[in-house]
């Protein structure tokens, strides 16, 4: 029998559909399962709190899941010496002679992978590496000018075209284990989970882990499919998939999904997988985004510096209904709805004219399922400084956004208690009540809920006007 293969788990943490774990079954060799965990070569984009708590509860679960096949999961901290050192380390101990791992995308890693894989190759291991989380790989599509797309529609046209999407592979419950295993670390030594317990109500939403991927997507497909185009606009009811946290982590793959949803010909949904491989073409070709506009010019755009008006926006105290009840969404549960995310995006780099980067900052700590293409891509975009971005002038009016999407003001009232007395007109913009109004519903301004803290019509022409200069200096 040869020597054993690490299977190094990253951003992959399922075993059905895993080409590398699969791999290493044909391999015949004893697997040893490795999680490292080592933050600082995740540089900027280590991961937030709110990931760490989702990562603490799905690598708990992966375990479990290893131990049912008669394996383990080897858990090293890699904090202090790194990913590499961490696997020489494993490799003597083991006497492995393969490394095994799933592919991921942010610059940052593949700059580490590469070098892993040329250093321990050229100490005579075998080192393989495997795509887990795309359907696409992000080098695989080119525009006919053999350059990358910058724009939606045309590259999911190609990408759509080109698509073969394999079925997923199942693995055996039993795998090949060794004489002895390797000491690990328990997942409680990481410290992952905040120590402020503010992510306590977390559980009340999540269920991380594969087993809890699946509920999910058995979910959405049995209730919420049918109604996908229209109930995915509307933030009171659960008319998203909410896949978003397990694609990141990998509990469940693209395939996966795909090929159930193809017995929904649930063509909308699909568009949204189309969206998310998007992003990791654009950050694949592109990756200085997560810090820079895309486009250029934005470099120069008069941004506003406001640390009160920031921290107002943050813990959903900006007086405008839909703005702070999305806000506290994200606080309360680490996640918010697409709809609102938008709205609460324009709100800020254009209501408030605060850079993106803040609201990216916010959003990468908060998210459960903070992801660094997704995140740069949904940023740049409302910001209008991105691939395929929402036109500058394009201000999203949150009153008339509440009014559209939560019209009897269901959604605003489950996250804004102080207004739930006000009708479902005046609640959307409590502000433009008369004082008898506010009084019968016992809301007082600026004391229970905070007055607005800019005019939106205001403040929209602000914005125009300071696109304007930066249209100026491109001409």
């Amino acid at each position: 029998m040869k020597s054993s293969t690490l299977l190094w788990f990253r951003q992959d943490l399922r075993l059905t559909d895993h080409s590398a774990l699969f791999a290493a079954l044909e391999r015949g060799a004893p697997i040893i399962p490795v999680f490292i965990w080592a933050p600082q070569e995740e540089g900027d984009w280590a991961a937030g709190a709110a990931t760490c708590w989702w990562l603490h509860h799905s690598l708990q679960s992966l375990a479990q899941s290893i131990i049912n096949c008669g394996s383990r999961l080897i858990i090293r901290n890699g904090s202090d010496h790194g990913s590499l050192t961490q696997l020489r380390i494993l490799i003597e101990e083991t006497n492995a002679s393969a490394v095994y791992w799933s592919r991921r995308y942010e610059p940052l890693i593949i700059k580490r992978d590469t070098h892993i894989k040329e250093t321990l190759r050229a100490e005579g291991l075998e080192v393989r590496s495997f795509n887990a989380a795309l359907l696409t790989e992000p080098w695989d599509i080119q525009n006919n000018s053999g350059k990358p797309f910058q724009v939606f529609t045309p590259y999911w046209k190609n990408s759509a075209a080109k698509l073969f999407v394999p079925s997923p592979v199942k693995v055996p419950n039993k795998w090949p284990a060794p004489n002895s295993w390797p000491a690990t670390e328990n997942v409680n030594a990481l410290k992952l989970t905040p120590i402020v317990p503010w992510a306590e109500n977390f559980k009340l939403s999540w269920r991380p882990g594969e087993q809890g991927a699946m509920e999910n997507l058995t979910l959405f497909l049995s209730t919420v499919a049918k109604d996908y185009t229209e109930g995915r606009n509307i933030p009171s009811i659960r008319g998203t998939s909410r896949l978003s946290p397990h694609l990141h982590f990998g509990e469940i793959s693209p395939r996966q999904i795909w090929h159930i949803a193809l017995m929904y010909r649930g063509t909308q949904f699909m568009a949204e997988l189309g969206w998310r491989e998007f992003a990791h073409h654009l950050l694949f070709h592109f990756p200085h985004t997560p810090k820079e506009p895309l486009r250029a010019d934005y470099n120069r755009f008069p941004w506003r510096e406001d640390a009160a008006q920031l921290r107002a926006w943050q813990r959903g105290m900006t007086g405008i209904p839909l703005v702070d009840a999305g806000m506290r969404e994200l606080w309360a549960t680490g996640w918010m709805h697409n709809r609102v995310r938008m709205v609460v995006a324009s709100f800020l780099v254009k209501n408030l004219r605060i850079n993106w980067l803040h609201g990216a900052r916010w959003f990468w700590d908060t998210l459960v399922d903070a992801d660094l293409a997704s995140n740069t891509l949904g940023w740049q975009w409302s910001a209008g400084c991105g691939a395929d971005a929402a036109p500058y002038f394009r201000v999203f009016n949150p009153v008339t956004q509440s009014l559209k999407f939560d019209p009897n003001g269901l959604y605003l009232r489950r996250w804004l208690p102080e207004l739930a007395k006000l009708s479902n007109k005046e609640i959307h913009a409590p502000w433009e009540c008369d004082v008898a109004t506010l009084n019968k519903a016992n809301v007082r301004l600026g004391a229970e809920y905070p007055k607005p803290i800019v005019d939106l019509k205001v403040s929209r022409v602000a914005a125009l006007e300071a696109w304007k200069t930066i249209r100026q200096l491109t001409k």
